[in-house]
């Protein structure tokens, strides 16, 4: 009986972190970057006085980008986050998430 519940747990561990990995798709977000690239650059290093976004973790993007949008003070950002559906975010999140 033992087994049999390690085992469930083991499964079920496995679909959860499939399911919190799979919410944005790095290539799609490549795709929606390239506004961003005029002040993050075309790899997301940054470029002065705008941060870097490579590297950093995609929750965090994902906060800041919703912050944005949701009227954060930044009228540039927010007017480029405006029309970003959460879809967006996420595989922005990710995609810059996923640079070195």
């Amino acid at each position: 009986m033992a087994r049999k519940l390690t085992a469930i747990i083991i499964v079920a561990s496995f679909g959860v972190a499939g399911v919190a990995q799979a919410a944005g798709n790095a290539a799609a977000g490549k795709d929606t970057s390239a506004v961003c690239a005029g002040c993050h650059g075309d790899q997301g290093q940054g470029i002065a006085p705008n941060p870097a976004l490579a590297g950093k973790p995609d929750a965090d993007l994902v906060k800041a980008l919703k912050d944005f949008k949701s009227g954060r003070v930044n009228s540039v950002m927010h007017g480029l986050t405006a029309s970003l559906s959460d879809q967006d975010i996420e595989n922005l999140a990710t995609y810059y998430a996923s640079l070195k």
